[in-house]
């Protein structure tokens, strides 16, 4: 088994004090104040109701060894593989704290504006469950790895009007395994592949009102943790998934009791589960119900939720220190060098990107959606139109790839390749029909660039005007009922002349060209 650096040192005295972050949301005016709380209001039967929502988001830490072992966080691998000792949590194992997994989630708290606590410690949180081998969970709930933070939203995430949501906390956690329920019937099976993998879980404050501002904080906090490397934010794989807390209240009066909605792994879920959620609510106090305190879970094809149990509380989990894991220190030099290497934030680097090379907004969120997406773009862009850059990238190749179920991860197509194709459409080489399917080549594995495919495949655009002459002739000889039917003022037969003499030159004739010559031939 391989003994990882250990980055701690005993702590010779306790410290659990928190930092009081005094933080008020930026508006420049009594007005703008104003249209931010209209436009945040609720949209259920408005002026009565509010939503209250808070979230805990549980980020899987890119590190290739899981948090306490040297076993692989490798996914899709056969089940029960990726497991040690320590993962099945045998007798007389110890844990041994990864420095990757510390590192990652220090640059996590940096880049939310979180204070890193120099000091910090782990904890047992105690509740016994199948795919949770020890019975218990090693987290920090008293002494977390960074406190406080914040989250903006504004135009640059699709929000109409700037708000922020304050984060209380992130902290170090191992992640439990997976029960499998639809295999065998009336049994469940346990795979422990993912027991014992580094998370981080980022604790917002109830900051949000609306299933939007929700959905967008998540959203925003996948694209940070993905542009600083902490997180692949995959919530298809589970590497991000979301718990959210939501109580309703009359404006005026104090906070409801809320209810927690648990495992939501998609941003559309999250948004639906409030959504409903809110609704139930308000119709239970309505009816002269309470609202009872307890976790519940989303059914996606009912569009409801449903009760899972009583809400635990800190008594329940009786957490106690981890005796076997000493208290974490940090220096400072070590948080400013983890700073100092921080790459562009996505707030920056959209702002950059729309700034530079002129492309909308949509076009940017679309290329940050795709891990190095815009590191692609740039390197294609060079010498080139940014607008024709980004329309082949954001649509005939993300679309032909996700076509293909391949992810832009292991995208087949160079920029270099791409460009090429980009080049010999813009310079009339060819037209953009045979380009795309000089890219259909190159996904399919072709290595060459497109200038070498048309050389040597012939593929080169007809641009000869004498020979495009002789081939619309032809083209209107042979179909003397629609050249009647154009004359007779049917101007739509003319787009079906254009297109037979596409079809005859296979495509390759210059569009550009064939319009002119037609138009005056007819």
């Amino acid at each position: 088994m391989v003994i990882k650096p250990f980055v701690t040192t005993y702590l010779k005295k306790t410290c659990n004090e928190r930092f009081i972050l005094q933080i008020k949301r930026y508006v420049t005016s009594h007005q703008y104040s104003t249209q931010i709380r209209s436009e945040r209001s609720i949209l259920y039967k408005p002026n009565k109701w509010e939503a209250i929502i808070g979230l805990e988001v549980h980020a899987q830490l890119n590190s290739k060894t899981k948090l306490f072992s040297s076993s692989s966080t490798s996914f899709n691998e056969p089940v029960n593989t990726n497991v040690s000792v320590i993962d099945a949590s045998f007798p007389g194992t110890l844990p041994q704290l990864n420095a990757k997994c510390i590192e990652l989630a220090v640059a996590a708290s940096l880049a939310l504006s979180g204070n890193v606590q120099l000091i910090s410690s782990f904890d047992r949180k105690q509740y016994f469950y199948p795919d949770l081998p020890a019975g218990y969970q090693i987290t920090q709930h008293y002494a977390p790895i960074s406190l406080g933070g914040k989250v903006f939203l504004n135009y640059l995430d699709g929000l109409e009007y700037e708000t922020m949501v304050r984060i209380k906390q992130i902290q170090l956690e191992q992640d439990t395994g997976k029960s499998i329920h639809d295999i065998v019937p009336g049994m469940t099976l346990i795979d422990l592949n993912r027991a014992g993998i580094g998370l981080i879980e980022i604790v917002t404050e109830p900051d949000m009102r609306t299933p939007k501002e929700a959905g967008l904080t998540v959203k925003k906090l996948q694209s940070i943790l993905r542009a600083i490397g902490s997180s692949d934010g995959n919530m298809e794989e589970g590497s991000l998934r979301c718990d959210v807390n939501v109580s309703v209240h009359e404006h005026g009066t104090p906070y409801g009791t809320r209810c927690e909605i648990k495992n939501l792994n998609s941003i559309k879920f999250l948004m639906a589960a409030i959504d409903v959620e809110i609704e139930r609510q308000i119709n239970e106090l309505e009816n002269g119900n309470k609202i009872v305190q307890e976790t519940r879970g989303f059914d996606v094809k009912k569009n409801k939720t449903y009760r899972l149990r009583t809400k635990e509380t800190a008594t329940d989990y009786r957490y106690m220190p981890e005796p076997d894991l000493p208290p974490l220190i940090l220096n400072k030099d070590y948080i400013t060098r983890i700073s100092d290497n921080l790459p562009e934030l996505p707030d920056d680097l959209k702002t950059r990107i729309m700034k530079k090379y002129g492309i909308p907004l949509h076009d940017v969120i679309v290329l940050m959606n795709e891990t190095g997406g815009i590191k692609y773009f740039e390197e294609a862009v060079k010498n080139r139109n940014p607008q024709h850059v980004s329309n082949w990238i954001t649509h005939e190749l993300f679309g032909r790839l996700h076509a293909r179920n391949i992810k832009f991860s292991q995208n087949p197509v160079s920029a270099l390749q791409l460009g090429s194709v980009i080049d010999c459409v813009d310079n009339g080489d060819i037209t953009g029909k045979v380009g795309k399917k000089i890219l259909e080549k190159i996904i399919s594995g072709d290595s060459r660039l497109a200038s070498t495919i048309i050389q040597e495949e012939g593929l080169r655009q007809l641009n000869d005007i004498n020979e495009l002459e002789v081939i619309c002739q032809e083209v209107i000889l042979q179909n003397p009922e629609q050249l009647k039917s154009l004359r007779e003022g049917k101007q739509t037969v003319f787009a079906w002349f254009v297109g037979q003499v596409m079809n005859k030159t296979k495509g390759q004739a210059n569009p550009k060209l064939v319009n002119e010559i037609l138009r005056k031939l007819l």
